[in-house]
């Protein structure tokens, strides 16, 4: 590890803001060659946006660029392109893959770089009819794998693969280019197994021997202390520390992540008292559940929601929060037993929660919870239209969609929650993160539910509308009297708005405290089950 010189990379007074809101304020590191960095911070810190700075991704020039200064060898570099980043031995593992199903690994591994050999016909006729290289494809991938520490099958499809090998083939792709210098993995281990989670830590310290720094970026803060030479901790777009991985501890990186101000605003003043809270009937039960859901650890939640509360859950990424909600409401696998308002509710039945007056607004509202090429009309009036027979008129035997009472409870909510809109005809693909988020909270109002699951309902939205969605979720526990249990990555957007703040940590409940309590003693809980 290097140690003396001009460091491999060095980031300068790095500023970037979207539309004018600021999301990295002079930002400033340095990496030496075999370095292993460990990058942390709560989902929406700005790791991900100074990565695509690094990586020279097309959304930080299509969005006006950034300001500062990016340094590889002690040179000033610009990189307007990923191809630029690569060519300067710049790779990156997005959480995402790229890879081609019905290709191979090794296949995947030499992607847009395979190697040809010549033929008879190619010697007559030009390059476009040489042949592959077969051979050349299997060393290649071979050696990159070896490289790598981690035994994968080089000739099975991507198709075939368990999900952690298919993670692993991207981190060998990027190993088998020769002038890799740096590696950006984020999130590497979100979808590993314990066992796998440990090769790549190993792999993590065989690429670190070999020269190679690795920018490690991982909610997993027992993997950063386990791996890494030094921990960067961003917040709310700024860089808050800057250690050696030796001097610091997982409770401490708790703290620097979600230490904002202890003082800060808690339950909102009409809001009901936690004590209130718990005193009143459990409407949800939750006892011993596990839900198979990738990326998230869910081992053994028991959980009460009380009656007419906003119940908040936070955690870590990973630990839990995000499988709960879609566990109970049958998305993903799930064992245990839920009962709601005195009745069993069955696990693995999305259809039994929603005819039981239980609704979801879900993290992925892209793919799970818009119709993007459909109206707002549509996408706000279609599941209670499908689940509760609304919206519809009756001629005979004949159903027919009522167009008035569709177009009615659509501008409602469109004035309601203050969607900028054309007009309710609108395709939802055409508006923004936060008015889309907005259509999803309208489509769970309009199933007027008793009790509403909400995960991440400010992530990606700017400032302004993040406070909309929140007073709209206060508004309809307080008027409808509409049971809300919302989870979030954000500790002070749970204790502005929840009763009561649950944290999942390991898989499980590790307490549950009033809103009202500081950010410590909810990042003490944070940290005392992590996996």
């Amino acid at each position: 590890m290097e140690k003396q010189g001009t460091p491999l990379l060095q980031m300068q007074n790095i500023k970037k803001d979207f539309f004018g809101n600021q999301v990295l304020t002079d930002i400033n590191f340095t990496l030496g060659a075999g370095e292993v960095l460990g990058l942390c911070g709560e989902n929406g810190a700005g790791k991900s946006t100074l990565m695509k700075i690094l990586f020279g991704m097309d959304v930080i020039r299509e969005t006006g660029g950034y300001s500062g200064d990016v340094l590889i060898d002690g040179q000033k570099v610009t990189f307007n392109t990923p191809f630029d980043a690569l060519a300067a031995g710049i790779g990156m593992v997005h959480q995402e893959f790229s890879l081609i199903p019905g290709f191979t690994a090794a296949e995947n591994i030499v992607l847009n770089r395979e190697p040809v050999k010549k033929t008879l016909l190619s010697e007559v006729f030009g390059d476009r009819l040489n042949t592959l290289n077969y051979k050349a494809i299997a060393e290649t991938s071979a050696k990159a794998i070896e490289k790598m520490g981690v035994e994968i099958d080089a000739n099975m499809r991507i198709s075939d693969m368990p999900v952690g090998h298919k993670q692993f083939t991207e981190i060998a792709r990027e190993l088998s280019k020769d002038q890799l210098k740096l590696l950006i993995l984020d999130e590497p281990t979100a979808v590993l197994t314990e066992k796998e989670a440990a090769a790549l830590l190993d792999s993590i310290r065989k690429m670190s021997a070999q020269g190679i720094a690795v920018i490690f970026i991982t909610h997993r803060l027992h993997e950063i202390l386990s791996v890494c030479n030094k921990v960067v901790v961003m917040r709310d777009g700024y860089v808050v520390r800057d250690v050696p991985a030796e001097e610091t501890s997982v409770s401490d990186i708790t703290k620097w992540m979600v230490g904002r101000n202890v003082e800060a605003p808690a339950a909102a003043p009409d809001k009901q008292t936690a004590s209130a809270a718990s005193a009143g009937k459990a409407i949800l039960s939750i006892r011993n559940l596990w839900v198979d859901m990738p990326g998230e650890t869910v081992r053994n939640v028991t959980l009460d929601v009380q009656e007419g509360e906003i119940l908040g859950i936070g955690g870590l990424a990973g630990q839990g929060k995000l499988g709960i909600p879609n566990g109970v409401m049958g998305l993903y696998d799930a064992g245990g037993h839920v009962e709601f308002d005195g009745k069993e509710i069955p696990l693995n039945n999305p259809k039994a929660c929603l005819d039981a007056s239980l609704a979801f607004v879900s993290e992925d509202r892209r793919d799970v919870g818009l119709l993007l090429d459909e109206s707002l009309e549509w996408n706000i009036a279609f599941p209670a239209m499908q689940v509760q027979n609304k919206f519809l008129k009756h001629i005979g035997p004949i159903a027919l969609r009522d167009e008035k009472a569709i177009q009615e409870v659509t501008r409602k909510y469109i004035d309601e929650l203050m969607i900028k809109c054309t007009s309710s005809q609108q395709k939802a693909r055409e508006l923004s993160g936060g008015n889309q988020q907005k259509v999803c909270l309208a489509k769970a109002f309009a199933l007027e539910p008793k009790f509403l699951f909400v995960s991440e309902p400010t992530r990606g939205i700017d400032v302004g509308a993040k406070a909309l969605v929140l007073d709209a979720l206060k508004k309809f526990n307080r008027e409808r009297g509409v049971t809300v249990v919302m989870i979030s990555s954000e500790l002070e957007e749970l204790r502005q708005t929840c009763d009561r703040i649950a944290i999942v940590s390991g898989g499980r409940i590790a307490g549950i405290l009033p809103a009202s309590e500081s950010s410590e003693e909810f990042g003490m809980l944070m940290v005392s089950q992590v996996k």
